[in-house]
């Protein structure tokens, strides 16, 4: 991954990508569904919802939404989301075997994961700002918005003469075009990190994230590459 900008501006961030390869994801499986409660009992015993927005991951994640302008009282970090969702007696959705198995490694290590459908992106990505007039639609929005000039996105390289997509809001909202389906084989998936967050840390989420997609997807994964 490219970054423009990015680093100088936010020392300490850093991302582990890598790509799963060979994936069989299914919609369901009963192995995965018997792990959930489990997860869930340890965040549970861990956090409340009042003392969640405190715990010194998620702070690290609000500080960072607050200093691209996005208010985190309104749009949550991916893992806090899903934490939340279970300190609030709620299951988490079932969406496929591969989401399901990523977002339960998310809530557990308090880590964002963004993954994407590997076949469906071009050459290298790139983390940048957003360009004034940019629109982007991500998963479960009816239409594009447009973004803000000082958020931060993931993109892929221009394919011939189509600019590159704009892939990721980060570290919340991945595009509905490259999402994960149960048509996918091979995923790209980003451990993301942000200033505060260890890099054994976003190391630690993307191999724990692999392990699942291994045993739950009987996928093939690569060894992360951690950047800058």
């Amino acid at each position: 991954m490219k970054f423009e900008g990015i680093v100088e501006r936010f020392p300490g961030l850093c991302v582990a990508e890598g790509i799963i390869k060979n994936l069989e994801i299914r919609p369901v499986a009963e192995d995965l569904e018997r792990l959930k409660p489990e997860i869930a009992g340890k965040i549970q015993s861990t956090y409340t919802l009042e003392s969640v927005k405190d715990a010194p991951g998620f702070r690290a994640y609000r500080d960072f939404f607050w200093s691209v302008g996005v208010d985190p009282t309104k749009t949550r970090p991916a893992s806090e989301a899903l934490v939340r969702r279970i300190l609030a007696g709620k299951p988490l959705p079932t969406i496929n075997t591969a989401v399901d198995a990523y977002n339960l490694i998310s809530a557990l290590h308090g880590v964002p994961i963004a993954a994407f459908d590997a076949d469906l992106l071009h050459g290298e990505l790139t983390m940048r700002f957003a360009a004034p007039g940019e629109r982007f639609q991500g998963i479960g929005m009816k239409e594009p918005v447009e973004l803000k000039p000082n958020q931060v996105i993931i993109c892929d390289e221009a394919d011939n003469d189509v600019v590159g997509e704009i892939i990721a809001v980060y570290p919340y909202r991945d595009s509905d075009s490259t999402k994960v389906t149960m048509a996918t084989k091979n995923m790209h998936v980003i451990s993301c990190g942000v200033p505060g967050i260890g890099r054994e840390t976003v190391l630690d989420t993307y191999r724990a994230c692999a392990a699942n997609l291994a045993k739950y997807c009987s996928g093939n994964p690569a060894e992360p590459i951690l950047h800058p």
